[in-house]
């Protein structure tokens, strides 16, 4: 099997071995999280350049997701957990004349021109497929992200019922609203407990806010 490169995690020195095997060989827990995030500057940046803002959320949460390295774990074809050098946001894409979704995958770029060039090509290739991969040759080096533009919500929740611990990542986002002249959004993370605690839940959030806070698209 060739996997794109990948560091092999030194299981004699990791400080959550322990927590690892526990969450992988007896109790396979998920859990999911949600935080309220502003996203003024971030809608102020697409108006400005004239960009679609589920891209360009797409891209700073691909930014953050990349630069944490919890965020990015995998296993290999023997079973050791390691960390992708790289990760690519799989996301969906709503067909408005059926309601039905199907899933597309773009290349990652910390360059957010080549990024949305990229993936405004890839979406508006997925506007004409049906079923739910619209694009072929996704690589096994992927985190999941996914919007509900129609609904301001508190709380949502994930589940599978393969016996298969997935570390991957599943990131979704709602319908930004306005309070008192500032723009924010629900944003849930749904994660294998065997991956993250909750300190690194947390870091997530936190550095989401960060990188949101500061963007700037061009």
């Amino acid at each position: 099997m060739n996997l794109p490169p990948y560091k092999k995690i030194d299981m004699e020195s990791w400080p959550r071995r322990e927590h690892y095997h526990y969450y992988t060989d007896i109790l396979k827990v998920n859990y999911s999280m949600t935080a309220r995030l502003d996203v003024t500057r971030l809608r102020a940046e697409c108006d400005r350049l004239g960009v679609h803002f589920y891209a360009a959320f797409i891209w700073c949460a691909s930014n953050v997701v990349n630069r944490l390295e919890f965020m990015k774990m995998m296993t290999d074809a023997e079973g050791h957990p390691g960390v992708w050098d790289v990760v690519h946001p799989n996301y969906t894409i709503f067909h408005k004349d059926d309601h039905t979704f199907s899933d597309c995958w773009s290349e990652y770029n910390p360059e957010f021109a080549t990024f949305y060039d990229n993936i405004e090509k890839d979406m508006d290739a997925a506007k004409k497929v049906r079923g739910v991969k619209a694009k072929a040759g996704q690589p096994a080096n992927f985190y999941c992200i996914s919007c509900v533009p129609w609904m301001d919500y508190t709380g949502y929740a994930t589940s599978s019922a393969s016996d298969r611990v997935v570390l991957f990542p599943i990131i979704a986002f709602g319908k930004y609203t306005e309070h008192d002249g500032r723009l924010t959004l629900p944003l849930t993370l749904s994660i294998a407990h065997a991956a993250m605690d909750g300190w690194h839940t947390s870091e997530f959030f936190r550095e989401m806010q960060v990188e949101l806070d500061g963007v700037e698209l061009g």
